[in-house]
C-alpha cells in the first residue's frame, strides 16, 4: 500500500511538474497547436447548434500567436460594422479568411476595406475550424441581418471535409499536458494510417463523398439566397500554400471551379496571386503554421481589389 502511494504521488508530481513546464515553455506562443487550443478556450464557445458546433465569443479579446484578435457585437473579427456605408461586403470562411497569425490592420479584409474607399464597407466572419456547410449555415441561420450587398466566400481545399461537433472533454479544455498527448497520438495513427494528402483529398472530393455533396449544397443555398436578394456573391479560391513551387491540388481548383460555373457565381482563384513565391515560408504565418502571414494578405488583398471594385 505505501509503495503504490508512492508510485501514485510520484506520478502526480511528476505530471503537474510537466504541465507547468510545457505553460512557461509556451509562453513565447510559438507553439501552433497549443496557440489553437487557447483560441477555442478564449474566443468560441460551444454551440448550440450541432451544425456549427463552435461560435465566436462577442464582444472580447485575446492575445493568440502573438497577436491580438478582437471580436465584435456579431462574433466577428475588427470593429462594429458601419451605418454610414454604401456597399458592404462580407466575407466568409475559417481561419484563412479570420487572418490566424496576422495583425488585424494586415489582413485582406482590412487592407481590401481600405483599398475600396469610404463608401464601401469590408466585414470578416471567418472562424477557425469551420468548413462550407459552416460558414454558410452561419450566415443564414443570424448574419442574415447584416444586410451585406456582396458575398464573398473566401473557399479553402480543405472546405469539404466533413467536421464532427466532438466532445467536450475537460482534460483537454484544461491540460496542455493532455492537448500535447492527445496530438502526438493523432499524428502516430494518421502516420500509420498510409496515404498522403493528395490521396486523402481526392477521396474528399469524390463525386459521392459525403462533405463534399453538403459543401455543394450549402454553397446552392446560398447563392439563392443571393439571388432572391440582389446580392453580387464571389467564389474565391484559396490555395494551400505548403508547396507553391509544384502544386498538388489543381484539381480541387477545377471541381470548385465546375460548381461555382454551375451556380453562376463568379470564381476567382487565388493561386496566381502568389505566382513567384519559390519558398513558401515566406508568406507562412511562423515556422510549422502555413496559415498565410501578413504578406499573404496583401497579395491575396491586391489580386481581390480590381475583381471586388465596380469602377473597373
Amino acid at each position: 500500500m505505501k509503495n503504490a502511494l508512492v508510485v501514485i504521488i510520484t506520478l502526480l508530481i511528476s505530471v503537474v511538474l510537466l504541465e507547468v513546464g510545457l505553460r512557461v515553455k509556451n509562453l513565447n506562443m510559438r507553439n501552433y497547436d497549443i496557440e489553437m487550443w487557447k483560441y477555442s478556450k478564449e474566443l468560441k464557445f460551444r454551440s448550440d447548434d450541432p451544425v456549427l458546433g463552435h461560435e465566436h465569443v462577442k464582444n472580447d479579446t485575446a492575445v493568440l500567436q502573438s497577436t491580438e484578435f478582437r471580436t465584435n457585437s456579431f462574433g466577428m473579427r475588427g470593429a462594429e460594422p458601419r451605418d454610414d456605408a454604401d456597399r458592404r461586403i462580407l466575407f466568409l470562411g475559417s481561419s484563412i479568411t479570420l487572418g490566424w497569425g496576422v495583425a488585424e490592420e494586415d489582413t485582406m479584409t482590412v487592407l481590401l476595406d481600405e483599398a475600396l474607399g469610404t463608401e464601401t464597407e469590408v466585414l470578416n466572419a471567418g472562424i477557425g475550424n469551420y468548413n462550407a456547410v459552416r460558414y454558410i449555415h452561419a450566415f443564414l441561420k443570424s448574419g442574415k441581418v447584416l444586410e451585406p450587398t456582396d458575398i464573398v466566400v473566401h473557399y479553402f481545399v480543405n472546405d469539404a471535409e466533413k467536421l464532427d461537433q466532438g466532445r467536450d472533454s475537460w482534460l483537454l479544455r484544461n491540460s496542455q499536458l493532455a492537448v500535447m498527448g492527445w496530438i502526438m497520438v493523432q499524428r502516430i495513427n494518421a502516420m500509420f494510417s498510409g496515404g498522403d494528402l493528395v490521396s486523402h483529398y481526392q477521396a474528399v472530393y469524390a463525386e459521392d463523398a459525403p462533405g463534399y455533396r453538403e459543401a455543394r449544397e450549402a454553397l446552392a443555398d446560398l447563392a439563392n439566397y443571393a439571388n432572391e436578394n440582389d446580392v453580387r456573391l464571389y467564389f474565391t479560391m484559396v490555395p494551400d500554400v505548403h508547396n507553391l513551387a509544384d502544386y498538388k491540388f489543381g484539381f480541387i481548383h477545377d471541381k470548385m471551379k465546375s460548381v461555382a460555373d454551375g451556380l453562376g457565381v463568379p470564381y476567382i482563384d487565388l493561386l496566381p496571386a502568389f505566382k513567384g513565391i519559390t519558398d513558401p515560408q515566406e508568406v507562412w504565418a511562423m515556422p510549422g503554421d502555413p496559415h498565410p502571414n501578413a504578406m499573404g494578405h496583401r497579395l491575396m488583398a491586391e489580386y481581390l481589389k480590381p475583381r471586388l471594385d465596380l469602377n473597373n
